[in-house]
């Protein structure tokens, strides 16, 4: 019986290595080094989809004997994309943007081996609809969770879904950022020893 392949996860994402750990799988970390640019008239799920593939792939033509996983999410409401803030300005004002509204979280996860070849991707959508959030709210909770780093400028797994009314999900893992319910049966899928 061959060893078990390396596991890659092909992240910087602090949110996403946690989240992997909750498997009790042994990986790896490594920066995948792909420009996170959006291309003209990409859809946004495409785009997530594109960069889970495009992360997954430069770490495996590296490491050709890991398993890889790659992972990004897009957010987006109405016909805009919601990108990482950055800042609180840009927090404050994404929220109140979507201070009533609904929001489209789509996380793409791809797991890739290039010997033996292993290709699966995944897309999961969740819905998130914000309740009418108030500029006192939004400026506390800003200042509490300082959540610039996040898709959309809140996170659900914080005091973040505090501002919602409701989530709309298959996979709550999916919204902070790794899918786990596909990316476990993906990884029993090629002999991986999960429950």
């Amino acid at each position: 019986m061959s060893p078990a392949p390396t596991l890659v996860l092909a992240s910087t994402s602090a949110y996403r290595r946690e989240l992997l750990t909750r498997l009790g799988l042994p990986f790896e970390v490594q920066s995948p080094g792909v420009e996170e640019w959006p291309v003209a008239g990409e859809l946004p799920m495409d785009r997530a989809l594109r960069l889970a593939l495009e992360k997954a792939l430069a770490v495996a033509a590296r490491q050709p004997h890991a398993l890889v996983i790659g992972s990004d999410q897009v957010a987006a409401s109405g016909n805009g994309v919601l990108d990482k803030p950055g800042d609180a300005t840009r927090c404050r004002a994404q929220l109140a943007r979507l201070s009533g509204q609904t929001a489209r979280f789509y996380t793409a996860c791809a797991m890739i081996g290039l010997e033996p070849a292993i290709r699966q991707v995944h897309l999961d959508t969740t819905v998130v609809t914000f309740r009418t959030l108030t500029a006192a709210e939004i400026e506390r909770y800003v200042e509490r969770d300082r959540p610039y780093d996040c898709a959309g400028g809140f996170k659900a797994e914080s005091l973040g879904v505090a501002l919602l009314e409701s989530i709309d999900s298959c996979d709550p893992t999916a919204l902070i950022g790794l899918p786990l319910i596909w990316l476990a049966g993906a990884l029993r899928s090629v002999g991986c020893p999960l429950p």
